[in-house]
């Protein structure tokens, strides 16, 4: 039965790609990104959310590289108000090879890898776009809790360059 079910899944995470976004070329990903500089805390200024994140308040997403090359995720928000429940979620982020470093397997529950391509990343390492091939979710993130609306404005038009329904996005109130 156990190998059913793997099956199952393999073949429905094979066909997930087939599906949803064929008249949409893939998202490029930046060239190249310096694992260890990207390490540390991003805080999410605005995002086509989750179901989990949709109420999100101080949302930050930390990331710190493993022994094995592997990276550790801990994403930390608010629920619902600026004082709600704090949750908090774990997952391991593992680099595709030939791919510059740009293109993860982010796993929140085995085997389920979620795509997470770094389409464009400041050459500061200040602000980074992380999407998905399948336009569903994509997260803008910053070192700081807030950034100027010029800036958010030039992020939001690469989203929409990226093909996403940028009225989707939801600003994340950093406090």
């Amino acid at each position: 039965m156990r190998q059913l079910l793997q099956g199952v899944v393999a073949a429905a995470l094979v066909a997930l790609p087939l599906t949803g976004f064929a008249d949409q070329a893939p998202i490029a990903p930046v060239r190249h990104v310096d694992v260890q500089r990207y390490m540390g805390d991003w805080y999410v200024i605005a995002a086509i959310p989750t179901y989990f994140e949709r109420h999100a308040y101080h949302a930050v997403e930390s990331y710190a590289l493993r022994p094995d090359g592997r990276i550790q995720t801990t994403f930390t928000y608010r629920d619902g108000t600026p004082d709600g429940k704090l949750k908090t979620m774990h997952a391991t982020g593992f680099v595709h090879a030939d791919s510059g470093n740009a293109v993860w397997g982010m796993q929140f529950l085995w085997p389920i890898k979620a795509e997470y391509i770094i389409a464009w990343l400041d050459p500061d390492y200040r602000a980074v776009i992380v999407a998905r091939n399948k336009r569903d979710y994509v997260w803008i993130m910053a070192r700081s809790p807030t950034i100027p609306e010029s800036q958010y404005d030039l992020l939001v038009a690469h989203v929409a360059a990226m093909g996403y329904d940028t009225r989707r996005l939801r600003k994340v109130p950093q406090e």
